[in-house]
């Protein structure tokens, strides 16, 4: 079976169980996977119950596709990713966001907990991506294309919409947010990056760093499903932080701590979109 028709058969098997096409999916990151359970009239999916689904196995990672509604719209949480540090492949990272275009879904939230690089930047602080910087050494692309996915040479000159953007900074102020934005760096992980790598990552524009989305946009707009990434600004990149050192508890801590402000600024773009 072909990676595409494994595509299909996880979407069709998706299809087979909720009452119509979800208008938003939103991929939640560490930390970050509480929206899912505030989906009404939800259906919850195991994604080891889901053909194909690669599982995630990292703490802060429920591992579950849940479909409900938002604001009166029909929304797909998935709760968890994989990602390429478990030994994944390009393919097998973006493949949940493949299967939600193949379902039929035009727009995408990717979410992730993130390191701050940006001195600016305050523990907690949501930003909007506006860009990314992929540092993984990975493609999803890679290989021959799947004409039916997508084109062989697409466009990146705006993989995060312009559109969603201006969605989300003005949720942002209706809730009293302030929104930062800023260039998120994508590295494979799972060591975290060290003070000459986060010096090296302030000086090519990077505001931010972690270890997913940027995969799952590079697919998503392959498809033409646009795009929104938003980074909880989790902990502080290593070195910049006098004497700290940084563990993945701490991560999931800070991700706690914001869960209202996070959940109601999800709310609030997706009652806009």
């Amino acid at each position: 079976m072909t990676y595409f028709d494994q595509v299909v058969e996880a979407a069709e098997a998706v299809r087979g169980q909720i009452p119509d096409v979800p208008a938003v999916a939103v991929v939640l990151g560490s930390g970050l996977g509480d929206f899912a359970a505030t989906l009404a009239d939800s259906v919850s999916m195991p994604y080891q119950e889901l053909p194909h689904w690669p599982a995630s196995r990292v703490v802060g990672h429920d591992g579950r596709l849940v479909v409900g509604t938002v604001q009166g719209r029909l929304v797909a949480a998935l709760a968890g990713r994989c990602h390429a540090y478990e030994g994944h492949d390009g393919g097998a990272v973006a493949f949940a966001v493949r299967a939600m275009g193949r379902l039929g879904v035009k727009t995408l939230i990717l979410t992730n907990a993130a390191g701050g690089i940006n001195a600016g930047f305050e523990l907690g602080a949501l930003m909007v991506i506006d860009d990314h910087i992929n540092l993984t050494g990975a493609n999803p692309l890679v290989g021959p294309n799947e004409d039916r996915l997508g084109p062989r040479f697409p466009d990146m000159t705006e993989v995060y919409s312009r559109r969603l953007r201006t969605i989300a900074d003005q949720a942002g102020v209706a809730l009293g947010l302030g929104l930062t934005h800023g260039v998120y760096a994508g590295l494979t992980g799972p060591s975290y990056e060290t003070p000459a790598e986060i010096r090296y990552l302030r000086t090519i524009g990077a505001d931010a760093v972690g270890m997913s989305t940027v995969l799952e946009a590079i697919a998503a707009r392959h498809m033409s499903i646009e795009v929104l990434g938003i980074s909880c600004i989790s902990n502080t990149a290593a070195g910049l932080r006098p004497g700290g050192s940084l563990d993945h508890g701490d991560v999931l801590d800070t991700a706690r701590r914001v869960r209202d402000r996070f959940l109601a600024l999800l709310e609030g773009i997706i009652g806009r979109i």
